[in-house]
Formats: structure tokens, sequence, C-alpha cells
């Protein structure tokens, strides 16, 4: 069983934001197999996909941004999942808009939904899908701009983000995650 996470934050006022871009990774993948999160329990939503014999978990918290980690945590062990069969998907300040980079651990890097998600499982060693942001310019604040929309030219970026870490996501159902990385970092 793996477990596949969007972070980002509830509710209507947060949809669109660049925050959310987790969400909506999420959100295409439970498009795509035609299995909506439908499953409130552990502090967020989910519902279970299947790619041939393999089975995930698709999960959004709901505990907002900086705890994450919570519901995550639940879920882990719940299922008993391991922490090399967790995939967290986020927004990186420090990548340009639209660019992915896939890693296998590492800190935070300031992002606390992450740092929350650390807590909570305890390690640095699970698989992550950064998508890039960009960082704001002076003097607009940080935590402005994240939970900010994407301007016309940053959302057709991010449109094609979402999409390649979903391809990305799928092709983990099926293959290891180092080779994965190793495809989709070169391509991004």
């Amino acid at each position: 069983m793996k477990l596949i996470v969007g972070l980002g934050n509830p509710g209507a006022k947060y949809e669109g934001t660049r925050h959310n871009i987790g969400f909506e990774v999420i959100d295409e993948l439970a498009d795509r197999f035609q299995s909506p999160l439908a499953e409130s329990k552990h502090k967020g939503i989910y519902t279970m996909i299947r790619k041939g014999a393999e089975k995930a978990i698709l999960l959004k918290p709901l505990t907002y941004m900086n705890l994450s980690g919570e519901s995550i945590g639940e879920v882990v062990r719940y299922y008993n999942i391991e922490p090399e069969d967790v995939l967290v998907i986020y927004d990186d300040l420090d990548l340009p808009a639209g660019r992915i980079r896939l890693r296998q651990k590492g800190s935070a890097g300031g992002h606390n939904g992450m740092k929350s998600t650390i807590q909570h499982l305890g390690t640095e060693a699970f698989n992550r899908i950064r998508i890039g942001i960009d960082r704001p310019a002076p003097p607009q604040k940080v935590v402005d701009y994240v939970l900010g929309k994407f301007t016309p030219e940053e959302r057709g970026k991010l449109d094609e983000a979402v999409v390649k870490s979903a391809d990305a996501v799928e092709s983990w159902l099926e293959k290891p995650f180092l080779e994965v990385m190793n495809e989709y970092n070169i391509q991004s």
C-alpha cells in the first residue's frame, strides 16, 4: 500500500492558490482514476486507487498546511505504511514556476507543511514531488504570495506541472521511485 499526499489548505478561500498546488495534483489523479475523494477520516479526505497490483491512497489533509503531518501520520499508522511508500506533493518557492523536482529525502526547506510531516513521520526519508512556484518580488510578503492566486502566465506553467506530477505518480505505481526520479528530474 502506498500513500500519495497533496499539501494545501481546505476551503474555497484557498482554491487556486500557490500553496494548494499539491491538492490540485491529488484532484487530477482522482479524476484520472475516476475515484472521488469521498472518505473523510484521519483529519483528511481520501480515496483508494489501484493500478495493476499496486494499491494506493490519495489524501488531502484538512488540518491546514502547518499541521498536515497530523493527518499523514494518522493514515501511515492506521494502514501501517512504511515511509518509503509515502509520497508528498507540495509547492516550492526555490524552484521556477512550473518546474518539478522529485526527491527521496531531505529537510523541510522552510516549508511548514513539510516540517509537520517530518515531525509526525519521525523521518526525512520519504518521497516528495516539489512543484516550483517562484519567489515573490519584494516587497510582497511570502505568506501573501503563497496564499495568492496564480497569474495567467503562471497558471499555464502550473497546469503543465500538475499533469507532469500526476504522470510521475502513476509511473511510481509501476516502477521504483529512484527510476521515476531519474526520468522526471531530467525532463523538468
